[in-house]
């Protein structure tokens, strides 16, 4: 006997459980062995009362749907819509193919004795520090050295293209939300579970939506894991700034486009900046990840070692992984730390 089949009785329900289909999926264990029984068994005491769960009430009534009954509910719905959304979301999400590609061409294809000067006078231009420039050289001289030159050019590619779509998207995105409570609060809870969902969650409803040939697959993955950082510190980063110097912008006649491009991004570009740093840590985190769905560079290398246990192929991939990672960190880093000295500079002055 089923646990709730008193309950079911109590309530009157008896004709109604049993229209449900009995005979619908394989038996359990459990019933099997009642069954072998004679079905003599009552239900146990209260202490050992299993959970009201949608398995356990279907045991006692068939009417109630089982868990896999939700999960087949979910999957068919989304199938049925996937042509709809097809349709919608490839047109939008093609320029982003098209960018990671060039860009991965474009990074691999360029001889390695202009594209290194190239990124160490990006760096430079971007950071004005000799050390961070000589750590750069360093860090891409030692993956060369290890053949990992390419692999490091893909990620770094995919890297630049992401993160420059999320700075694109969230610092808008994060200004709007400054500027309306109302925004804020329709904003946080899907903040809140794009930061708080599992990394491979991301992967599969993109799966179904998109082939796995095709490089906006992981790109849009990277893109939503990674876009929450910028977006909330660009929000807190402008609801920070002194009232006092929002007031006196007022008393001199600025309009709210003078007061947001003259007065609030540039004391809140510090804290942008450290949601733009955030930003590209998670997305060299997600590079990885999204090897599984054929995102090329190093995580290739990593996924490699795992699946054929080559030991270190795994740990040569995941220390140039590290490797990047400080460098990236490094350079966004010193940018802030440049703005923070320019800031401070002219306040003296």
């Amino acid at each position: 006997m089923a646990s709730y089949d008193g309950l079911f009785k109590f309530l009157g329900l008896t004709d109604w459980c049993s229209g449900g289909d009995q005979g619908s999926g394989p038996m359990s264990m459990a019933a099997l062995l009642a069954q072998t029984k004679g079905g003599s068994e009552e239900a146990g005491s209260f202490w050992s009362m299993p959970l009201p769960s949608l398995d356990n009430l279907h045991a006692a009534c068939a009417a109630f749907p089982q868990t896999r009954d939700l999960t087949l509910g979910l999957e068919r719905a989304f199938l049925s819509a996937r042509d709809v959304l097809r349709v919608v979301l490839d047109p939008l999400t093609q320029p982003l193919s098209w960018m990671l590609r060039e860009m991965i061409w474009l990074m691999t294809a360029t001889p390695w004795f202009i594209m290194l000067p190239l990124l160490l006078a990006l760096t430079w231009l971007v950071s004005r520090s000799w050390s961070v420039v000589g750590l750069v050289a360093a860090a891409l001289v030692t993956l060369a050295f290890v053949d990992h030159y390419t692999e490091a050019m893909q990620t770094l590619a995919i890297i630049f293209v992401c993160a420059f779509i999320c700075v694109l998207f969230g610092v808008p995105i994060g200004i709007a939300m400054s500027r309306s409570d109302r925004l804020q609060r329709i904003m946080t809870p899907i903040l809140d579970m794009l930061q708080t969902l599992p990394a491979f969650v991301y992967l599969i409803p993109l799966i179904f939506l998109f082939s796995v040939t095709e490089p906006k697959l992981y790109g849009i993955a990277i893109i939503l894991y990674a876009i929450v950082p910028v977006i909330r510190l660009t929000d807190l980063g402008i609801r920070l700034v002194d009232r006092d110097v929002i007031e006196a912008a007022d008393a001199f006649g600025m309009t709210k486009r003078q007061k947001l491009f003259g007065v609030q991004i540039p004391l809140a570009l510090p804290n942008i900046m450290a949601g733009v740093n955030q930003t590209i840590m998670m997305s060299l985190a997600m590079v990885v990840i999204a090897s599984l769905v054929s995102a090329p560079g190093l995580g290739v290398l990593v996924l490699r070692g795992i699946r054929n246990l080559e030991l270190g192929v795994g740990l040569v991939a995941g220390f140039g992984i590290v490797l990047l990672a400080i460098i990236l960190d490094r350079v966004t880093k010193a940018s802030l730390a440049r703005l923070d000295a320019s800031k401070s500079s002219r306040r003296g002055a």
